[in-house]
């Protein structure tokens, strides 16, 4: 029996690679969540309009209503006792639940005070100077009733419509959905505000003390249009605006927003994350990886164009099939990996190389999916007609190349080391990767199924 082998026939160091594969796959396994990673339905958007003319800056706002009174309400003083209600609120139990209607007698009363909620919260600074802005219209929409906000001319357009206009959009929405009570919830609300002090010329920070301690609110995408001298920066930030964000006339500073959203968006959406991890771990060098990634950027620039224009089914069955796909190609990876390493133990070159282009073009296809998952996303933020449209989406792209750039330098490098020194130790690990991935991907590829079930069956 050899020296460090146990009566099971395996050595102290073969077991500890099984725990670690292990505890890997625990990890993991425990740190994945079946939600979508891109479809998200409550994702909240933020559109600011900011226009300079000569006397002054008018900022035409367009946010969900919960942004302002949801952390306004009171506490409940006694068990069964409705707390306080927010202001332009009113508090109800539905089926046992607490819930929140609009007053819609309280904002016809007062609808600046509305206004004046998001004002005070609103930071405009230009030099040293926070500047005061004063609200000159508020609307309220049920949500699907509100008129189109993606450009300058579209914010204008809303704020024109009279009151029977207004009525008239409230009582199609009601019909449509059966309730005519509306939930704060489902309301988004306009708010034009107007600044004096900020010069044409003049770059200013923008910010928002608004923390409404909504789920998923560090997710809010804030959409920022900057015109002035007839051309137009869109810059883009997510979450709640605690930092100030400059604003300027600069076409590289507005593009940095979108590109940095999109490293964000990829390092945070794990399923990608996995699916470039099992191209890497199953590649034998970094001129075959180069390719693979090369196959992935084009498959998902294709349908990340063709998704944002709309050109997919938009059927509620679509989005769950393409998120049920895109776990099936980090399983699909997964495999790929694992079999393209034991082609490399037993495979003649010539046959490798082939293999590889079959690979190459394999990720392409699935980079189509992966493609469709960050189209969505954007086009939640952007639409059709809004201004640089091109720019914003190169922008984005740039984004998440290089995060999937930051991916591969993170990982390559130390699986290098891994193999120089021990490369049985290498093919462990990246076996037990491949594995852990599979695992989660399956479990999604449950989830989303289930989903995309109950959205053909709905």
């Amino acid at each position: 029996m050899p020296p460090h082998a146990n009566k099971s026939g395996s050595s102290p160091v073969a077991q500890l690679r099984q725990w670690m594969l292990m505890l890997l796959c625990f990890a993991l396994i425990t740190s994945s969540t079946p939600a979508s990673a891109h479809f998200l339905l409550n994702l909240n958007v933020r559109i600011f309009h900011v226009e300079h003319s000569a006397d002054g800056t008018t900022v035409y706002l367009r946010l969900p209503l919960p942004y302002l009174l949801a952390d306004k309400v009171g506490a409940s003083e006694a068990s069964g006792v409705l707390p306080a209600p927010a202001p332009y609120s009113r508090n109800a139990l539905e089926e046992g639940r607490l819930v929140h209607f609009v007053d819609f007698g309280q904002f016809y009363a007062d609808p600046q005070g509305l206004g004046a909620i998001a004002e005070s919260a609103l930071q405009l600074e230009s030099g040293d100077q926070r500047l005061n802005g004063q609200v000159t219209d508020v609307r309220l929409y049920a949500v699907g009733s509100e008129p189109d906000f993606a450009t300058l001319q579209e914010a204008q357009v809303a704020f024109s419509l009279d009151e029977q206009q207004l009525r008239e959009r409230y009582v199609q929405t009601v019909s449509q959905t059966g309730n005519p009570q509306q939930y704060v919830g489902d309301t988004v609300i306009d708010i034009r505000l107007h600044y004096p002090g900020i010069a044409r010329g003049e770059s200013y920070r923008l910010a928002s003390f608004l923390n409404p301690n909504l789920p998923n609110q560090e997710k809010t995408a804030n959409l920022i249009l900057d015109y002035r001298d007839g051309k137009t920066q869109v810059f883009r930030s997510s979450g709640l605006l605690n930092e100030p964000i400059q604003i300027s006339h600069s076409t590289s500073s507005a593009m940095a927003t979108f590109i940095q959203e999109g490293v964000v968006h990829i390092l945070a959406g794990l399923d990608h994350v996995l699916f470039v991890l099992c191209l890497i771990i199953g590649a034998a060098s970094l001129s075959a990886l180069m390719w693979r990634v090369t196959g992935f950027t084009v498959g998902h620039s294709v349908t990340l164009s063709a998704g944002f224009f709309g050109l997919v089914p938009s059927g509620a069955w679509f989005v769950p099939l393409v998120e049920t796909g895109i776990a099936l190609s980090i399983i699909y990876a997964a495999w790929m990996a694992i079999s393209t390493r034991r082609k490399r133990n037993a495979s003649a070159p010539v046959s490798l190389q082939r293999s590889e282009r079959w690979i190459v073009v394999g990720t392409c296809g699935l980079g189509l999916l992966h493609g469709l998952g960050f189209s969505f996303v954007l086009h939640e933020i952007l639409k059709v007609d809004a201004p640089n449209i091109w720019q914003s989406l190169l922008a984005f792209n740039i984004g998440v190349e290089l995060g999937q750039a930051l991916i591969i330098l993170a990982i390559w490098p130390l699986l290098l080391l891994i193999r120089n020194r021990r490369e049985s130790l290498e093919h462990t690990l990246c076996t037990g990767i491949a594995l852990s991935c599979s695992a989660i991907a399956l479990f999604w590829t449950l989830d989303r199924s289930y989903q995309f079930v109950t959205a053909l069956t709905t």
